[in-house]
C-alpha cells in the first residue's frame, strides 16, 4: 500500500475505518486481491485498471461483489 491514510468508508452497507489510499488498498484489506471482484464506488462501477488510480476519501460508499465457489 502506497500513500494510505485513515478513512471511514461504507463498504457493503457497513461503516468501516481502515487505512487506505486507493480502491486497490480497500480490496487488499478485505483479502480480495487477485480474485474476481466487481467494485462500485459512489455508484460508479470501476474496471480493475481503475482501482489503483481511484483515491478513497472518508464518506465514500463502496460495494464489493465477489464470487464464492461452492456446490
Amino acid at each position: 500500500m502506497g500513500n494510505t491514510h485513515s478513512v471511514k468508508l461504507k463498504v457493503n452497507g457497513v461503516m468501516q475505518s481502515l487505512q487506505a489510499g486507493t480502491v486497490q488498498d480497500v480490496i487488499a484489506h478485505f483479502g480480495l486481491t487477485g480474485k474476481p471482484v466487481i467494485v462500485e464506488a459512489d455508484g460508479v462501477i470501476l474496471t480493475p485498471e481503475q482501482w489503483a488510480d481511484t483515491t478513497v476519501s472518508s464518506g465514500m460508499v463502496i460495494e464489493l461483489v465477489h464470487f464464492v465457489g461452492g456446490g
